[in-house]
């Protein structure tokens, strides 16, 4: 192991150590890299002529745990049917502030039933986003606030979706305090990063990491801690350089993580490890 593996080995919990060769042991990766796409939007339309096939390789290439956010109420029914019938696939449900003109107040009424009765693994996608200028700030931050309650009240974690909007989103979240969760396809500051993790929040990083072009994000993946990042594809959006222009899939996860194990110089056996183990950490999987 170089120092940057000994390092990761030092923050596992017992059950993850180094073996006497020196190579990484997770019980349970062992035999292949496990991964998980701590955000994949497989309920999606762009997937229903194949979506059977997409699972099939994802999990030939060691993604067996995709965690697959709700952003509409419309669409609440068809993900929790889809993700039912498979164990590996974690639902989580939210109203998404892009949409913030589909959503009605029984909605809210809605989402808060459904955390109770059926119990997904997060409350998201939920979020501000600010780089859409036509989308009214304040209406998007009392969506965000209904739904942070409702996450304390279950005591369940949030994925967030934050664009030019980090500092409001932290001041919020330090008024209005939450399981911790994920910050998905993060792209602030250090300093943010640091504030979320003191908030008990991991940090998403995903297929912009592949582009050579993005210095700025690269260098942000190496700095942070390993302990706070995960993985994530954000498909069918946001895809891999090595699949430039077509559509992005949760199978491409390992260009992912072979780009954010160039960065760090490390290998990619111990970059799986620690994500996946902060990806069950922060979700409860």
């Amino acid at each position: 192991m170089n120092l940057a593996e000994e390092s990761i080995c030092k923050r596992l919990p017992r059950r993850y150590a180094p073996r006497n060769d020196g190579v990484l042991f997770c019980p349970g990766l062992i035999k292949r890299m496990e991964l998980i796409d701590t955000h994949c939007h497989l309920d999606l339309p762009a997937f229903e002529a194949d979506r059977g096939a997409v699972l099939q390789r994802s999990r030939a290439n060691g993604v067996n745990g995709i965690v697959v956010p709700g952003v509409e109420a419309s669409g609440w029914d068809r993900l929790w049917d889809f993700c039912a019938g498979d164990a590996n696939l974690y639902p989580a449900l939210g109203l998404h502030p892009v949409y913030l003109e589909q959503h009605a107040d029984a909605d809210l009424k809605a989402l808060e039933s459904r955390l109770t009765e059926h119990r997904p693994v997060a409350v998201g996608e939920i979020g501000l986003d600010y780089y859409l200028k036509d989308l009214d700030q304040e209406r998007q931050q009392a969506l965000l606030e209904a739904q942070l309650e409702m996450a304390r009240a279950a005591d369940l974690p949030v994925i967030l979706h934050v664009r030019k909007a980090h500092e409001r989103m932290l001041s919020t979240l330090k008024r209005i305090r939450v399981r911790g969760g994920i910050a998905h396809a993060f792209n602030g500051s250090l300093q943010q990063a640091a504030q979320y993790a003191e908030l008990g929040f991991k940090l998403g990083f995903g297929g912009m990491l592949t582009y050579a072009r993005s210095s700025k994000l690269r260098a942000l993946a190496k700095a942070v801690p390993i302990e706070s990042i995960v993985l994530e594809t954000d498909a069918p959006d946001m895809t891999v350089a090595q699949h430039r222009g077509q559509r992005n899939s949760p199978e491409y996860l390992p260009f992912c993580l072979a780009a954010l194990a160039e960065v760090r110089g490390v290998d990619p056996q111990a970059v799986a490890c620690q994500t996946t183990v902060n990806a069950r950490e922060v979700l409860g999987l």
